[in-house]
C-alpha cells in the first residue's frame, strides 16, 4: 500500500484505507488488502492512519475504522466499513478500477 499524502488528497479518484495503529480489525482488513495488492502485484490502495488526519476524518464524517473511503471523479462514492470478504472488496474494484480486470494484448 502507498502512504497517503496532502497531494494524494487532492486527487480526484483513489481507495483510501483508513485505520489506526492498534485496531484488531483494522489489522484482519489490512491483511485482505495487501492479499489483493499481492495477486495483481501493484499497489492499488493508499493508506491512512486516521490518528494523524482528524480533521479529514472530520471533514468526510469517517465514522469508524477501518474504513475505505472510495473517492472518484472528485466526489466520495463509498465508505466502506464492513469489509466482510476479499471477494465483497473485488465488487468495489470492479466497480472503481475495472483496469485491474483488462486483460493486455501483446
Amino acid at each position: 500500500m502507498k502512504q497517503v499524502t496532502e497531494e494524494t488528497l487532492k486527487k480526484d479518484h483513489y481507495l483510501l484505507y483508513i485505520y489506526t495503529p492498534f485496531c484488531g480489525t483494522c489489522s484482519v482488513a489490512r491483511a485482505m488488502l495487501e492479499k489483493i495488492e499481492s495477486v495483481h502485484q501493484t499497489a492499488i490502495f493508499y493508506e491512512m492512519n486516521a490518528s494523524l488526519y482528524p480533521e479529514f476524518m472530520h471533514d468526510y464524517q469517517i465514522e469508524s475504522v477501518p474504513c475505505l473511503l472510495i473517492k472518484d471523479k472528485n466526489e466520495v462514492k463509498e465508505k466502506v466499513y464492513a469489509f466482510q470478504s476479499i471477494s465483497n472488496l473485488y465488487s468495489y474494484l470492479l466497480t472503481y478500477e475495472p483496469t485491474l480486470f483488462t486483460k493486455e494484448e501483446k
